[in-house]
């Protein structure tokens, strides 16, 4: 899924920057292609790779057996992660996807 990246938030994600907070906040990451994957918590895969500096893609895949904790602390560094990362809270990111599901942008 495509998130826009706040104005100024981009330019800290280019080169090393994307996997040096992926690695921060989520823990080891691999490269894989042009994209940065890592695992943590309920979290099986987690891969994000910066389309550009105002678009970030995310594709996760979980474990729905996971317990209710590891699935909260899962959430915790993802949301803590993605505001680092796109400069928005998780409401504000809610929002603008729900505007562009309206406008069919999605």
């Amino acid at each position: 899924m495509q998130f826009d990246i706040k104005r100024g938030h981009g330019g800290a994600l280019e080169g090393d920057g994307l996997k040096k907070l992926m690695e921060e906040k989520l823990g080891p990451v691999t490269v894989e292609g042009d994209k940065l994957v890592t695992s943590f918590g309920a979290t099986t895969r987690f891969e994000a790779q910066l389309l550009s500096k105002t678009s970030l893609d995310v594709v996760t895949q979980s474990d729905k057996n996971a317990s209710p904790e590891t699935m909260m602390e899962s959430n915790k560094r993802y949301n803590a992660f993605m505001e680092a990362a796109t400069g928005f809270t998780a409401k504000e990111r809610s929002k603008r996807l729900q505007k562009k599901a309206k406008e069919g942008k999605l």
